[in-house]
């Protein structure tokens, strides 16, 4: 297949992604999963393991960086651009309108009665991800007690990137102690700080400061709104009501997380600033998986920086599954939403080649149904 026809493949998946990627990073990373592992085969399962280990392990918003990944390895770097800007274009362009409507009518839409139903239809598609990367992942007795350790940690509130690292450093410690050794090498992750000076350019003010937020912004992407209640909502940039339906927008579009950040910048500078905080955002995202791509299979080829990646893809794993509980927790509210996360694991088990932008889909409707009863 030529390069073109490659990143023509890659940018209509991941904008498909984008379109339909409801759930936060486990959801997408479990899309992910199904479409370039199990159903186009552009890489094994352990090496997607191995991404996912590492993009955790980096500052930015795990999920988008995992399309750059999936780009790069189908069609080097122009398809990790391609794949990152696929992905996060549907995003920006619906946060986009809803800003836009928002500083027109000061109120967000209503879809509450389609999210409702598709939420429950994601927990189905993040277990089975966990499910398939699970198998793979615990390759043995050692492995299955550090993913019980992580899951209980995570699932007890302690830091993801802790027990991501502690995980990791504790496969060290145990391989050492099997080999009958002291020595560890150790692993640390690039962090990159950009200082953003006192300007008069309020676009470029926006992008400097968001541009500082995506480069040190490590965890999930909710971990954005406690950066952004600090860098803006205490100067005095945006109101802590406008920090909140940011967040709600965040929750009822598809894609990353961290397209809010486009809400944030149009309340800020309408079109400019939407713009400004977008590539802010992102851009230090494209420049670490750019670096850390072509170092992982290095990385698997050390025998101790695979056991350390063994671990840390095992913790990963946990992790995912902490998501799904903690998701169900909160979905999972009454016998509507039950229904909707029963059919759909009976779905995604059953019928395996079954894509799962149709289970969201289905969700969306059956929810939209089921609220009127």
């Amino acid at each position: 297949m030529s390069q073109t026809r490659e990143l023509k493949e890659i940018a209509k998946l991941f904008f498909k992604l984008g379109s339909i990627a409801f759930g936060g990073p486990a959801a997408h990373i479990a899309m992910m999963e199904d479409e370039v592992v199990k159903k186009r085969k552009w890489m094994t399962q352990e090496h997607f393991l191995d991404l996912v280990g590492a993009t955790n392990l980096i500052p930015g918003p795990n999920s988008t960086e995992m399309t750059m990944h999936c780009g790069h390895e189908r069609a080097g770097w122009k398809g990790l651009f391609a794949a990152g800007l696929s992905f996060i274009f549907p995003a920006v362009v619906i946060t986009s309108v809803f800003a836009w409507l928002y500083q027109q009518y000061g109120q967000l839409p209503q879809v509450a009665p389609y999210i409702y139903g598709i939420k429950p239809a994601v927990i189905a598609i993040i277990v089975m991800a966990g499910y398939r990367l699970g198998k793979k992942a615990v390759k043995s007795t050692k492995l299955a007690i550090l993913g019980i350790v992580a899951l209980t940690s995570s699932l007890l509130g302690i830091n993801e990137i802790a027990v991501l690292f502690g995980c990791g450093f504790l496969g060290l410690l145990i391989y050492a102690l099997e080999r009958g050794g002291t020595r560890l090498n150790s692993i640390a992750p690039f962090l990159i700080m950009q200082a953003a000076a006192p300007i008069k350019l309020e676009a470029l003010k926006i992008f400097l400061t968001f541009l500082k937020v995506g480069a040190i912004l490590y965890g999930s992407g909710y971990v954005l709104f406690a950066f952004l209640d600090s860098e803006l909502v205490a100067h005095g940039w945006l109101t802590r009501q406008e920090l909140l339906d940011a967040v709600a927008v965040g929750q009822i579009t598809p894609g990353p997380v961290l397209s809010t950040a486009t809400f944030i910048g149009w309340q800020m500078q309408g079109a400019w600033g939407a713009l400004a905080a977008t590539i802010g955002i992102f851009l230090p995202s494209f420049l670490f998986v750019l670096i850390l791509n072509p170092l992982i299979p290095k990385m698997r080829r050390s025998k101790w920086i695979g056991t350390f990646l063994d671990a840390v893809n095992v913790a990963a794993v946990a992790l995912i599954l902490a998501v799904c509980f903690e998701m169900g927790k909160d979905t999972l509210i009454d016998w509507r939403t039950i229904v909707i996360a029963i059919a759909g694991l009976i779905t995604v088990f059953v019928f395996k080649k079954l894509n799962s932008a149709f289970i969201v889909l289905g969700g969306a409707l059956i929810g939209y149904l089921l609220s009127w009863i």
